[in-house]
């Protein structure tokens, strides 16, 4: 990657269904984003079937000519950004097409999808009887009863087997081995209820490390790291954005949050609505939450640089002053955080939706809406230099404010 995170706007432009090209959207060419403003970030959400808006993101800044320095993701954005990171730019669209490609509906699936009224229903029956090609098959022992004993790397009622083996095709681990692209995927210790992120610039990651951030119980098992067992990393943190401010050593960075979760919505009138927006609310994470406390923290170690610069030069070289000092920060970090839309017709089984004609609407709303993003390039606005935290709001394609 060139020193302005920029190359020459890719002109092949494919697409998740099985006809083998990708969505298609005008290209906005080549977009520079300066290399003082510093590493570019993506952040990928947990959130199933909804991952493939992250994959149309990924898509616009590819065609863009940027490539992200560090991809940090959770469940399905943890294998999204192994299949971006373990690969060259070159390949990475590629994989992911064959990815979405595995995972969509089996040709009985997509039949009984166009009956009328009970289609889609019948579509997530199959689903949840029979599993998913590439990614998980039902475990028959877990069907025996709740306490039958299957073992702790087995209770779960499918086996995630089907999707080691596609990341082993898929991803090139020796790639992320390499340091390139640094990875990081977040996942929950069953045994301390912590929070892990198992990062390539200190640990060697596998196809175990990805499915274990995406080892949501009680449908996946939980995955053994070392001598601990780990569970879906969004049991904790599904908004795993934390990784980049609490990172040692703090980089000026460019972070594109993609939120698949609504965290806003209007208030349910039945019991189907109410486990639409149960789901929403749970696994948006309090992301905004998050997002403004990091915002106020990282305002304070502004503030703490600040005034020590204030400081006599001998009052500075004191020790218990530098030790304070040391608290403060100057890095300046721009959050673009990407929200997904709701699609006509969601409910609370859209995560599960591996239909063609699903994973090709949200890849093309994530391609059109982060293309869209990318032709404001919101980063270079005139912000306040004390802000350390710049937020740039962003949904639909639409900047909704830049605080």
């Amino acid at each position: 990657m060139d020193e302005d995170h920029g190359a020459t706007s890719s002109a092949a432009q494919t697409d998740p269904s099985r006809n083998g090209s990708l969505p298609q959207a005008g290209s906005i060419g080549k977009v520079v984003i300066p290399k003082e403003l510093g590493q570019i970030v993506l952040v990928l959400q947990g959130g199933g079937a909804l991952g493939a808006y992250q994959a149309g993101v990924y898509q616009a800044l590819h065609e863009a000519g940027i490539e992200p320095d560090w991809v940090i993701g959770t469940s399905i954005g943890a294998i999204n950004a192994s299949l971006i990171a373990g690969n060259v730019p070159k390949d990475r669209l590629s994989r992911l097409k064959d990815f979405w490609n595995r995972v969509e509906h089996s040709g009985l699936q997509r039949a009984y999808a166009n009956v009328p009224f009970i289609g889609a229903m019948a579509a997530n029956c199959i689903t949840i009887m029979s599993g998913v090609p590439g990614f998980f098959k039902p475990n028959p022992l877990a069907f025996l009863g709740q306490h039958v004993p299957l073992g702790s790397e087995s209770a779960a009622y499918y086996s995630t087997a089907p999707l080691e083996q596609t990341l082993n095709e898929l991803v090139d681990f020796e790639q992320v081995k390499s340091g390139s692209t640094r990875l990081t995927v977040g996942a929950a210790n069953v045994r301390t209820s912590e929070m892990r992120y198992f990062d390539s610039k200190n640990d060697t990651l596998s196809a175990k490390h990805v499915m274990a951030s995406g080892a949501l119980p009680p449908g996946f098992p939980p995955v053994r790291i070392g001598e601990d067992l780990f569970w879906d990393g969004g049991i904790l943190s599904n908004t795993p954005v934390e990784a980049v401010f609490d990172d040692n050593l703090r980089r000026n960075s460019v972070v594109f949050a993609v939120h698949i979760w609504n965290p806003q919505g209007s208030e349910p009138q039945t019991l189907w609505q109410v486990a639409n927006r149960q789901k929403e609310l749970q696994y948006s994470s309090r992301a905004v939450s998050h997002i403004m406390r990091q915002k106020q923290i990282h305002r304070l170690r502004h503030i703490i640089a600040e005034l020590s610069a204030r400081l006599p030069e001998a009052v500075r070289k004191r020790d218990e002053i530098r030790e304070l000092a040391g608290y403060g920060c100057l890095t300046r970090m721009h959050v673009v955080r990407l929200l997904a839309p709701q699609l006509t017709g969601e409910d609370h089984t859209k995560d599960i939706d591996f239909s063609a004609s699903g994973i090709r609407a949200r890849w093309d709303a994530g391609l059109e809406h982060t293309s869209k993003i990318l032709a404001q390039s919101p980063w270079l606005e005139n912000t306040d230099p004390v802000e350390g935290f710049i937020l740039h709001e962003a949904h639909s394609g639409a900047m909704v404010s830049t605080s």
